[in-house]
């Protein structure tokens, strides 16, 4: 389920199902991404590169890398919600990240995730420019990016 804040970022909703819980009794991992994954094609449809465009001109976004961090167990039957906050906008390229907290956005983030993606013609199979109207919307989204952005795994 997908609604809106007041300054237009999407907000992703999602409960965490019984079968998306593993042997520790929390969250598993592949799931986290799933979520973040779902809330990246929120973001799609809000900047109308949605299914009737991907249909229509054959291109879609592909992330060429991601980064997360998972920062707190999340329960069974847990009430999700990711906001998501684009980080640039440049010609074929997006950056954007998200942010998944229990309940309400407040307060400390349970997972987070950073996205690097690309706009891909998928008929060549090569990137192509995000159509206009989809860059102004995605630029419109834009907003600092948090302390942790573009940091990569520390050493030990």
């Amino acid at each position: 389920m997908t609604d809106h804040t007041t300054g237009g970022l999407p907000l992703f909703r999602q409960t965490v199902r019984d079968e998306w819980i593993d042997y520790n009794g929390h969250l598993s991992e592949a799931y986290y991404v799933l979520i973040f994954g779902f809330a990246t094609d929120a973001l799609m449809d809000a900047a109308g590169l949605d299914a009737a465009y991907r249909e229509r001109t054959g291109c879609s976004l592909y992330t060429v890398e991601a980064h997360v961090r998972y920062l707190r167990e999340v329960a069974r039957d847990s009430q999700l919600t990711v906001r998501t906050t684009v980080l640039g906008v440049d010609g074929k390229k997006l950056r954007l990240h998200h942010e998944m907290f229990a309940g309400e956005p407040a307060g400390e983030p349970v997972a987070t995730e950073e996205l690097f993606t690309l706009h891909i013609d998928q008929a060549t199979g090569r990137s192509a420019p995000l159509p206009p109207m989809a860059r102004e919307r995605l630029t419109g989204l834009s907003a600092p990016a948090p302390e942790w952005a573009g940091r990569g795994i520390r050493a030990v």
